[in-house]
C-alpha cells in the first residue's frame, strides 16, 4: 500500500500543461452577447412575440425582454447581433437518431456537423456502441467537433434477440449479450447489477427493445426509474403487447406502427418474426383499440416518438418479396389519431438524409408531421424543441428560450411557423452560447461518406 501511495502521490504531483483552447469551444462564463431585434418563438407553443431580444452569458439565457426595453448598460461590454427579421427558435433535437452502429468516426462528425449547421443542437441517441457516442459526445461538448450534445440509452432485451448482427456490431470486444449498454436480459438476470452497469455507462436511459415477456418489461422499467434512468421503450416489444409496453410506465415509446399490432388479432411473438400490417382495417375512421391506448398516453404523460421518416425510408426500399410491415400512409394517420387524442408528440427520424443533402433528416420529419399527421407547423416546433427536451429528461434545462435555460438558439430567414419548410432557412445556430454561422457549414466529405470503419 505505501508505494501505491507513493506512486499516487507522484502522479497529483505532476504540473499539467494548460489544455489548449478547443476550436468550436462555448465562451467564457463572463462573456456577454445581445441577440436584438428577432422574432421570438420561444418552444412553448406560445404565438410569435417581435421585436424581441434575448441576451446570453457564457452558455446560459440571462435575460429575455422586449427590444424596447433594452438599456445602454445592458449592451456593455457585450457583442451585439442584429436579427431585426429574423426568426428566433429554440435549438432544435433530434430525439430518435443513432451514430455508432457500426462505430464508423468520420461519418459520425460528418452528421453530427451537418445537423448542427442545421438548427440541430441535440440528439436522443437510441442506443449504439456507447464507447464510441460518449466520446462523440465529449468532443461535442468541450468544442473539439461541431455537433449536437448526446444523451445515450443502453439497451436491454431477449437473448433470442442478440443473434441480429447489429448487437454484434455495437459490442465489439464482447459477446452480443455481455456488453454493459447491451444486455441479454431474463427471469433470472440480477435487474439491480444490470441497470447499474448499464448506469455506469453514461447511460441517460435503459431502451427496452425486444423479446421480452410483459413481466419483464415491467420489472425492468421499475428498476431503471427506482435507479433514476429513464425508460425508452419499444411501442411493443415482441410478445408484450402495446397495452403492457403502456402498464409498465415508460417515458417514452417510439414507432407509432408497433401500437397497430394491438388491434390485430394475430401478433408476431418476436422482433424478427414482425409481418405487414393491412392497413385496411384502419382506413375507416379512428380505431377503437388505439383510441384506448391512446387515452392511457395522454393520461399517463407517455411520449410518442413516431418516426414517420423512417417508414417513408423503409417503403421507398421494399419489394414485393419483402414488403415493409407499415407504410407511411399508416404511420401518419395513427400518428393524426394520436395527435388528436391529446397524445404528447415528440420529434425523432431514426434515420439519415442521403450524404449529399444539406440538411439533417429531421427537417424532413418535421414536414411529415405538419403534412401527414395534421400537426401546425407550431406544433411541429414544439415537438423538436420543449417536447424533444422533456423526452431526455431536461426540460428544466433546453427546450425553451427562457432565463436560465442553455443557449442553444436557432436563426431563421423565413417564418416557419407559416411554413415548417421554412425550416431550412438556417442562419445561424447557436450551441452553448457559441455561434456557428451557416455561411461557415462545410458539406458532409466523400471520405466521411464512405467511412466503413
Amino acid at each position: 500500500m505505501r508505494g501505491v501511495g507513493l506512486v499516487l502521490l507522484g502522479w497529483l504531483s505532476i504540473a499539467w500543461p494548460a489544455a489548449a483552447q478547443a476550436p468550436f469551444a462555448p465562451p467564457a462564463a463572463t462573456e456577454r452577447s445581445v441577440y436584438r431585434g428577432a422574432v421570438l418563438i420561444d418552444g412553448t407553443g406560445a404565438a410569435p412575440r417581435p421585436d424581441m431580444t434575448v441576451i446570453t452569458r457564457g452558455d446560459r439565457i440571462e435575460r429575455v425582454l422586449p427590444d424596447s426595453e433594452v438599456t445602454p448598460d445592458l449592451l456593455a461590454d457585450a457583442e451585439v447581433i442584429d436579427l431585426a427579421g429574423r426568426f428566433l427558435l429554440p435549438g432544435l433535437i433530434d430525439s430518435h437518431q443513432h451514430l455508432a452502429t457500426p462505430p464508423r468516426r468520420l461519418q459520425a462528425e460528418g452528421l453530427m456537423r451537418r445537423a448542427l449547421y442545421g438548427g440541430v443542437t441535440g440528439m436522443r441517441i437510441m442506443a449504439d456502441d456507447l464507447r464510441s457516442v460518449a466520446e462523440l459526445d465529449r468532443a461535442a461538448r468541450t468544442g473539439e467537433i461541431e455537433g449536437p450534445d448526446l444523451v445515450h440509452a443502453a439497451i436491454m432485451a431477449g437473448p433470442s434477440f442478440f443473434a441480429d448482427p447489429r448487437t454484434a456490431a455495437v459490442s465489439a470486444g464482447y459477446r452480443p449479450g455481455e456488453a454493459p449498454w447491451a444486455q441479454a436480459v431474463d427471469e433470472d438476470t440480477n435487474l439491480v447489477r444490470a441497470v447499474a452497469m448499464a448506469r455506469g455507462t453514461g447511460a441517460a436511459a435503459i431502451k427496452i427493445y425486444a423479446n421480452l415477456p410483459a413481466a419483464l418489461v415491467r420489472r425492468i422499467a421499475e428498476e431503471a426509474h427506482r435507479q433514476g434512468l429513464r425508460v425508452w421503450v419499444h411501442a411493443m416489444v415482441f410478445p408484450a403487447l402495446p397495452s403492457e409496453v403502456l402498464d409498465a410506465r415508460p417515458d417514452v415509446v417510439s414507432h407509432t406502427c408497433y401500437l397497430a399490432y394491438e388491434a390485430l388479432d394475430r401478433r408476431p411473438s418476436a422482433y424478427a418474426d414482425r409481418f405487414p400490417i393491412d392497413p385496411e382495417p384502419f382506413r375507416s375512421g379512428d380505431d377503437p383499440v388505439m383510441a384506448r391506448l391512446f387515452a392511457t398516453m395522454r393520461e399517463r404523460g407517455i411520449v410518442l416518438d413516431p418516426t414517420l421518416r423512417v417508414y417513408r425510408e423503409v417503403e421507398s426500399r421494399s419489394t414485393p418479396e419483402r414488403p415493409p410491415y407499415c407504410t407511411l400512409d399508416l404511420a401518419a394517420r395513427l400518428t393524426d389519431q394520436a395527435r388528436r387524442a391529446g397524445v404528447t408528440l415528440s420529434a425523432g427520424t431514426d434515420s439519415y438524409a442521403p450524404s449529399d443533402s444539406p440538411w439533417p433528416a429531421l427537417h424532413d420529419e418535421l414536414e411529415l408531421l405538419v403534412a401527414r399527421a395534421g400537426l401546425t407547423p407550431m406544433e411541429a416546433i414544439v415537438a423538436a424543441t420543449s417536447v424533444g427536451a422533456a423526452t431526455i429528461g431536461q426540460g428544466d434545462a433546453l427546450g425553451t428560450i427562457a432565463p436560465g435555460r442553455q443557449a442553444d438558439l436557432v436563426v431563421l430567414e423565413r417564418d416557419p411557423t407559416a411554413d415548417i419548410a421554412h425550416i431550412r432557412s438556417v442562419t445561424m445556430t447557436v450551441k452553448r452560447g457559441r455561434r456557428f454561422a451557416r455561411a461557415d457549414y462545410r458539406p458532409i466529405t466523400p471520405e466521411e461518406a464512405a467511412d466503413d470503419e
